[in-house]
């Protein structure tokens, strides 16, 4: 049975960069469900699926593999054996998985094989609803939080860095209207689970947020 850590939190929290400097530290498998979910959207958006057309979002699961392999230690998702890792962190891959990601059908093409890896595994998970949801039962729960302006700033200046034009205003707005969509979906909503430690990093280095999530975990 694997040791299991769920980090749950909004968009632009930081969960996925923290997540994976904690699997390091703890020698944990890291399980990045989000690019799991952005894998998919990736399907959508190549077959022309607007997001609002759950049917079509539903038929469109059918011929999809979504798939983690570690390669010289780097983890790389594929979809239908295409690696599109490269791909993950587009806004309008982001925009797709948090509007799909709330349909039942799209969660269930991935349920299992995310718990499947966790009862083999000592894995760390993040996401909107790992300890709520995926991982009811995980021995350690995180909720990773910042304000909405240290995530706007954050999601600016990495896209700055890779070269890109955006707007700050703009991108403040994306996370506070993501915020709300995934806080209020009928299906596994954002929230902090009861047994879950509050992590707030808007004014925490990110070797302190590793620090401290690491404290918690045997």
């Amino acid at each position: 049975m694997g040791y299991n850590v769920a980090v749950d939190g909004p968009a632009g929290a930081g969960k996925s960069t923290i997540a994976k400097l904690v699997a390091k530290e703890k020698g944990y498998i890291y399980v990045d469900t989000g690019a799991m979910y952005r894998a998919l959207a990736i399907h959508f958006l190549k077959k022309g699926v607007a997001p609002e057309d759950t049917g079509a979002v539903i038929d469109a699961c059918r011929d999809a593999d979504v798939s983690i392999r570690y390669e010289g230690g780097v983890q790389n998702v594929y979809l239908n054996g295409e690696n599109v890792t490269g791909m993950l962190r587009a806004e309008e891959v982001g925009n797709m998985a948090s509007r799909t990601s709330a349909i039942p059908e799209v969660r269930a093409k991935l349920l299992e094989l995310q718990r499947a890896l966790a009862r083999e595994n000592d894995v760390i998970m993040d996401g909107r609803d790992i300890g709520t949801n995926i991982l009811p039962d995980a021995d350690v729960k995180i909720y990773l939080t910042a304000s909405v302006q240290t995530r706007a700033k954050r999601r600016y200046d990495e896209l700055k860095e890779k070269g890109g034009t955006c707007d700050l205003a703009q991108i403040e707005q994306d996370i506070r209207e993501r915020d709300e969509r995934d806080m209020n979906r009928e299906t596994a909503p954002l929230k902090k689970a009861e047994d879950a430690v509050l992590v707030d990093s808007s004014d925490m280095t990110i070797e302190e947020v590793v620090a401290k999530i690491c404290s918690c975990c045997r």
